[in-house]
């Protein structure tokens, strides 16, 4: 069976990379692509690498027939998708790319994101889309909330480590190296080629990342009691990738088989023998998360780094992982192409 496919907000980095990947997948077909800057244009007028591909072309949201849609992406700003989500068909099925309905509380949201949230009554529906951790919800659900690439890396190092009690959780330290491409496509002057080519920064800094609710959000769950931790991004110049390194207080030999324990029949997550770190490119434009542990020099502590794309595993790779288990199709379904490299 074929199922027929909206994306919202086609002409995004995010909307671009379903594109990319929805190209083999064996049972889905792109019915349309709104983008509303874009209305009128040619994909390829926007993305000329998606040229091979015979596309819909970009429209407004308002002239889409959603009756014979099975399933919409809305890879939209935050704050947009709510407004639009809220007014799509009830019976129809989302899979939300926005941090919109990532977090459960909306006071939380409005913390974090500076408005009120726009769709109260159909927020508690929605189920948080990491998908290893939320699978059995996923596939039940009408709206999917895909999470933060930077919160996905982070969570795919330590909630194995929480739920299996062999770190401190009063002394986690993440440190994260994003690419520029996590930031979106629109002009910003910091993200100018003259800006950050042979430069890296620090951003949103002393608790002010906006990932940090779901973090809250997920590792007090889990731990059943509130749990912070310390987390500093920092910009590089690379178009795509995170790579991050926790800091924890734990023996390595536990951390790495508790990880090694909770990956074991993941298909995307790959765990390397002790002692090894993975690096970006390894994973670069794929749907994999390659995780190392190596133990520090002080007695008792470790490194933990993962890495991921930030625009496939950490967003529209996951995206469709997610829509996967939805329409009831094998969760690697046109994802498991290898790793661009070099």
């Amino acid at each position: 069976m074929t199922y027929k496919i909206a994306i919202l907000g086609a002409s995004g980095y995010t909307g671009a990379e379903l594109v990319r990947l929805l190209a083999g997948h064996p049972s889905m077909e792109i019915a349309a692509l709104t983008g509303e800057r874009k209305a009128g244009l040619a994909m390829d007028d926007v993305y000329p690498h998606l040229r091979h591909m015979d596309l819909p072309a970009l429209t407004r949201i308002e002239d889409v027939d959603f009756s014979d849609i099975d399933l919409a992406f809305c890879a939209l700003p935050h704050a947009t998708s709510q407004a639009v989500i809220k007014d799509l068909p009830s019976t129809l099925k989302v899979v939300d790319l926005s941090a919109d309905f990532r977090l459960r509380d909306p006071a939380e949201y409005e913390k974090w994101y500076g408005q009120p949230h726009s769709a109260v009554d159909i927020q508690p529906t929605a189920v948080y889309g990491l998908t290893e951790f939320y699978r059995d919800d996923i596939k039940a659900a009408r709206l999917v909330a895909g999470t933060g690439c930077n919160a996905a890396t982070g969570q795919f190092i330590l909630r194995p480590l929480i739920a299996a009690g062999v770190i401190d959780l009063d002394r986690i330290v993440l440190d994260l190296k994003v690419a520029v491409s996590g930031a979106g496509r629109s002009l910003k002057e910091h993200l100018l080629y003259g800006e950050l080519e042979d430069n890296a920064f620090g951003y949103s800094l002393g608790g002010k990342h906006r990932h940090l609710g779901e973090f809250d959000q997920e590792f007090s769950k889990l731990a059943g009691r509130p749990v912070k931790i310390q987390f500093t991004p920092h910009l590089i110049p690379a178009t795509r990738g995170i790579l991050a390194t926790a800091y924890v207080d734990g023996e390595a030999s536990a951390i790495h088989y508790a990880l090694a324990d909770a990956y074991l029949n993941e298909p995307f997550i790959k765990v390397l023998p002790i002692g090894q770190a993975p690096a970006m490119k390894h994973v670069r434009a794929s749907n994999f998360c390659h995780i190392g542990v190596v133990a520090d020099r002080i007695e008792g502590r470790s490194i933990v780094i993962a890495t991921l794309d930030n625009l496939t595993k950490g967003s529209s790779g996951q995206a469709i992982q997610n829509a996967n288990l939805m329409l009831g199709i094998e969760e690697t379904a046109g994802l498991m192409s290898a790793p661009v490299y070099p």
